[in-house]
């Protein structure tokens, strides 16, 4: 029997075993009012969690963050419509490839990947649109390929600047329930997430704000049979994340992601994070030498000690290995990715000193926790 090690791949995260246990349930009547008993608290859980306004409405689909994605699109946009999005990383790319594939006709913008998304050259875009042709703005807020999250605050600024009336749609799917997300404050139309990354669940929940289709889900309908263990899931999950409080869960990973931080800088290795300013709370990209290929650290993490990292995607494939942190982790459960890196590092000849990295994030997690004791 071999143990079973957490995963640092940017999701599916580790998951509780209270949530576990949550989505484990007897078959429930979907239309009864028990299953109402479950839904409400879920919904408005997820609208705490992500700070929506007011009048907007959450609603779950069975799927992933992709199909939300396609869900948005397709239930307000038409085929013709013209959105402005910009390439930044994988997954910015898969959203404008699937906006074609809807018939939209994408204003795109390209920026190098390691970088956030340019908002004041979007702005200028929008300003020179003086037909207010463009629909929708797409923009992905933790651009997970790279580990880099992108300022939708200046966003939504560069769009009033510029007096434009398109819609803001933001693709929150690795960063939601772990990194701060203001849907009221921010001015975002639709904010699409998943069920596997911050809220520590399975994959098989799309979830987004989408209010053309509110009137569906009243009273505790749905168009289609809901995953009822996976929603029941959901409401513990949100009860869970609210109960620590989110600022505490916030500043929980950003002291994480800084021990993770601090292990690439004790290894001499740098992140594809371009700037400080755009490094992500959820997941670290780790640039490897020139010439070596990313893809062997995951391999043999994998193969020699059973532990899980990401692999580069797309353009920076075989450039670099992704180590998530978010989700259910604790500094000390992070120092054992960071020390199975090292070792790995070490196995395949990388110029990494043993105990380098791990030194590092122990004196990260040292301070941080002085800090947290003083504070208290």
């Amino acid at each position: 029997m071999r143990p079973e090690n957490p995963v640092f791949i940017p999701g599916p995260t580790n998951m509780p075993e209270v949530l576990r246990r949550a989505c484990d349930m007897p078959t429930l009547d979907h239309r009864s009012a028990a299953w109402g008993e479950i839904l409400r608290p879920a919904l408005a859980g997820v609208a705490r969690v992500i700070e929506a306004p007011a009048d907007a409405r959450v609603l779950l689909f069975p799927a992933t963050g992709t199909a939300g994605w396609e869900a948005a699109l397709a239930n307000t946009l038409s085929p013709g419509d013209r959105v402005l999005a910009c390439e930044n990383g994988m997954f910015s790319r898969r959203w404008i490839a699937m906006a074609r594939a809807l018939g939209l006709e994408v204003e795109e913008l390209r920026v190098p990947w390691g970088e956030g998304l340019p908002a004041q050259r979007m702005g200028e875009v929008l300003a020179a649109d003086r037909g207010h042709a463009i629909k929708a703005v797409l923009a992905t807020h933790n651009e997970t390929a790279t580990g880099v999250v992108s300022d939708i605050g200046a966003i939504r600024a560069a769009m009033d600047a510029a007096g434009h009336p398109a819609l803001l749609f933001v693709d929150g799917v690795s960063s939601i329930g772990s990194m701060p997300f203001r849907m009221g404050a921010w001015g975002v139309d639709v904010a699409v997430t998943g069920s596997q990354k911050g809220f520590m669940l399975p994959a098989g929940l799309a979830i987004l704000d989408f209010r053309a289709m509110a009137a569906a889900t009243e009273g505790g309908g749905f168009p289609y049979t809901p995953p009822v263990g996976l929603i029941s899931g959901l409401k513990l999950s949100c009860e869970l994340l609210l109960g620590e409080g989110m600022e505490a869960v916030f500043a929980r990973h950003r002291r994480i992601a800084g021990g993770v931080r601090a292990a690439v800088a004790g290894w001499g290795l740098s992140l594809c994070a371009a700037r400080p300013e755009w490094r992500s709370e959820t997941v670290s990209a780790v640039r490897t030498p020139e010439g070596f290929d990313a893809g062997r650290i995951v391999t043999h993490a994998a193969e020699r000690y059973g532990v899980a990292f990401g692999v580069g995607l797309g353009d920076v494939a075989g450039k670099v290995f992704r180590i998530g942190h978010l989700g259910l982790l604790s500094d000390v459960q992070a120092l054992a990715g960071i020390a199975t890196a090292e070792m790995v590092m070490a196995d395949l000849g990388l110029p990494v000193r043993l105990g380098s990295g791990v030194a590092a994030a122990q004196e990260h997690y040292r301070a941080s926790a002085a800090a947290m004791a003083a504070a208290a």
